[in-house]
């Protein structure tokens, strides 16, 4: 790895990445026809918000793949249950036929 990548804190240099992967409820395949999309802009933006850095982002139909650079102070649960619950209430606000689900 590239001197770049590190990140320095007042003592330490430091690299956390984590790749998070969830399931919609039940695995259903309810993330096409622009549901995608609209995931990886809402995720964007909450990652963009707390200060995680996207390396990689994958949705697919019935699970969603994200690797992200992280602050060294930040849990991975705390990351995870982030992600899933602002996406859940933006994605139910913007496609309300997924509560059929």
């Amino acid at each position: 790895m590239s001197e770049e990548q590190y990140h320095s804190a007042s003592h330490c240099k430091y690299l956390t990445q984590y790749h998070i992967i969830w399931c919609p409820e039940f695995r259903f395949s309810v993330l096409q026809k622009g549901a995608d999309d609209k995931l990886k802009k809402i995720l964007a933006d909450i990652c963009n918000q707390y200060g995680y850095e996207i390396k990689a982002l994958e949705v697919m139909p019935d699970h969603i793949h994200i690797f992200v650079d992280c602050p060294q102070t930040v849990a991975p649960c705390d990351i995870a249950r982030t992600l899933k619950s602002i996406s859940a209430v933006e994605m139910l606000k913007a496609f309300p036929q997924l509560k059929q689900f």
